[in-house]
């Protein structure tokens, strides 16, 4: 009968056990010394050789030629525990047998001396399943046990063991083992059945093994079922999992914002019957490296794989930024909880690529974050402001801010229009688009409401302007010092002199407000009071009606004066309604309007 290989080539020493140095060397030490102990806790992932190095440990202390601390595998009393013929040794699997009845059993079982060998020694597998009254059954046991018995107990989940068995054994953690020493173990199995192994096949399945040796082997036994020749589309297609060309082309379709050439892919693995689940577990370990290629300098170590897929990380890498990785590792992650939870596999990955192709579908604060850095790359390729006039006449421009006039409305009409000009604004302004009407009579001017995106015009009479209305009751009453902030009424744009006292308004009232509108100016215009800030999430913040009555609360209280709230922009978004992300990306510089609420 057929031999599987993960059994074929189980290591009989405890030099044959691959990446637990730290643990085989200690137990050797033991054995040869003479202190063995009476009970071990073996914990660890899968596959990593708990089991195997119980197995070996209880031959040891048991073998007639033990050397050097191995089992010599040539004397009767090894020959028998191999073949099954001497019964000093007990494995137990905890899963089916975790019942207090099952303990009292091994506890009458443990009074018998060996038939043959020094030590009974008792195997307990998976102890972590034993019920609460089986772990109390076999505390006084395990803490006193006889003499000639030593207990061995192995669990992958070794935080549901209680404290009292934890204080009661020799602790050993089994470590993943490292996919370089296991494809080294792989292309020596694979030398043995006459396979031939490609390195990128030995790597990929080392990375599929996730650690486990046994996971590793059998994946290789599965492949040899197929072809004696295994590369890395073999390997692939056995595990059902997408290869890295598959990878890497939608990755270059998220870069690329092609939502239609990522779908496409994913239909062709879903035809081809490739696990979505498997494909998401794919895409954050792509994505993981492009992590440790963007933050870490010798990052060669940590990332797993030939030197051509390498090289091919790192020229991927080059199309994505930190915070858009970061992104797509977090959306992945959420992505595949969704999958375990049961939702529909192919749907949520779909999804997933749609919101990295499209971030403005997603309002969270990471898709935020990766459209932020769009604006960051395309200020390093080049993309800069407007051409601007020489600084000392700007900063001389800057400063002629015009005073109120107290013409009246006929004489004011008659003036030539003039622009604003805002005292050290962030770029330069044009109001040129701006709609400039002429005041209209006094029985026209009532009944004229300024639109979304309508301006008081820059010419009328202050007797003609509207009277703000009056404050709710709650409101607090205004205090004498207010009086200072009033609103020019002749429609000139005039900076805003209370900004200080309303930051410290904003602050107590709502430090998210405050955070966003730092660093930003006013300007009032009438009854507008206009922002102009340079966080580009401005706009859709002040939109929110929560944050604008804070603002809006925050002004009265400072000027007694209920101003309607305006934002000033770019004359771009003021005719077309745009991301403003997207606007910043595309177009880094522009004249200025204004938009009000």
């Amino acid at each position: 009968m057929y031999q599987v290989l993960y059994r074929k080539y189980r290591p009989k020493v405890f030099a044959d056990v691959y990446g637990q140095e730290h643990i085989t060397s200690t137990l050797i030490n033991e054995i040869k010394e003479g202190r063995v102990s009476h009970a071990y806790l073996f914990t660890g992932s899968r596959g990593t050789g708990k089991t195997t190095c119980a197995k070996i440990l209880a031959k040891a202390v048991n073998c007639e030629h033990n050397e050097n601390g191995e089992p010599c595998n040539e004397c009767e009393i090894c020959k028998g525990l191999d073949d099954g013929t001497i019964y000093d040794v007990v494995e137990i699997d905890a899963a089916s047998n975790n019942g207090v009845d099952n303990i009292r059993d091994l506890r009458e079982e443990a009074n018998y001396t060996p038939s043959r060998g020094k030590y009974r020694v008792f195997i307990i597998d998976e102890v972590h399943m034993l019920s609460t009254g089986a772990f109390n059954a076999l505390l006084k046991t395990l803490e006193e046990p006889p003499e000639h018995v030593i207990f061995i107990l192995a669990t992958t989940e070794v935080h549901k063991l209680p404290a009292t068995i934890l204080s009661r054994c020799q602790r050993f953690d089994f470590k993943r083992i490292q996919p370089e020493t296991m494809a080294i173990r792989l292309k020596q199995v694979a030398g043995f059945e006459n396979m031939r192994l490609s390195d990128e096949a030995a790597i990929l399945i080392s990375r599929i093994a996730d650690g486990g040796m046994r996971d590793a082997l059998s994946i290789l036994d599965q492949c040899a079922g197929r072809s004696k020749d295994i590369d890395e589309k073999l390997v692939s297609e056995v595990a059902g999992i997408a290869g890295r060309e598959a990878l890497y082309e939608l990755s270059q379709a998220v870069a690329a914002k092609s939502s239609g050439a990522a779908l496409d892919i994913i239909a062709k693995l879903h035809a081809n019957s490739y696990d979505m689940e498997r494909l998401c577990v794919e895409m954050i370990n792509h994505y993981r490296n492009f992590l440790i290629v963007k933050t870490v300098n010798k990052n060669r170590g940590l990332i797993i794989c030939t030197d051509d897929e390498y090289n091919s990380i790192l020229s991927g890498a080059q199309d994505y930024t930190l915070p858009q990785v970061i992104y797509a590792l977090d959306l992945f992650q959420d992505t595949l909880v969704k999958i375990k939870g049961g939702a529909n596999s192919r749907i949520e990955m779909e999804m997933s690529f749609i919101k990295l192709c499209e971030p403005k579908l997603d309002s969270s604060v990471e898709s935020i974050l990766s459209r932020l850095s769009q604006v960051e790359n395309a200020v390093r390729r080049g993309i800069t402001a407007a051409p601007q006039a020489p600084q000392a006449a700007e900063s001389a421009h800057a400063r002629q801010v015009p005073e109120p006039k107290k013409e009246t409305a006929q004489s004011t009409n008659n003036l030539p229009e003039q622009k604003p000009q805002l005292e050290d604004l962030p770029w330069k302004e044009d109001f040129d688009s701006v709609s400039e009407k002429a005041a209209p009579a006094k029985e026209n001017a009532a009944q004229h409401t300024p639109s979304n995106e309508d301006l008081p015009s820059d010419s009328f009479n202050a007797d003609e302007a509207p009277l703000p209305p009056e404050p709710p009751v709650h409101r607090a009453e205004p205090t004498p010092s207010a009086q200072s902030h009033a609103p020019a009424q002749n429609g000139d744009q005039v900076l805003f002199d209370g900004w200080a006292e309303f930051m410290d308004e904003i602050y107590k009232k709502d430090i998210a407000i405050y955070g966003v509108l730092n660093g930003s100016r006013g300007y009032v215009r009438g009854e507008y009071f206009l922002i102009d800030g340079k966080n580009p999430t401005l706009r859709q913040f002040i939109k929110i009606p929560t944050h604008s009555k804070a603002i809006k609360q925050a002004l009265y209280d400072v000027t007694g004066i209920n101003y309607k709230l305006g934002l000033i922009k770019s004359n771009a978004e003021a005719k077309v309604k745009r991301d403003p992300l997207e606007d910043l990306i595309s177009k880094a510089s522009g004249n200025v309007n204004i938009e009000v609420d």
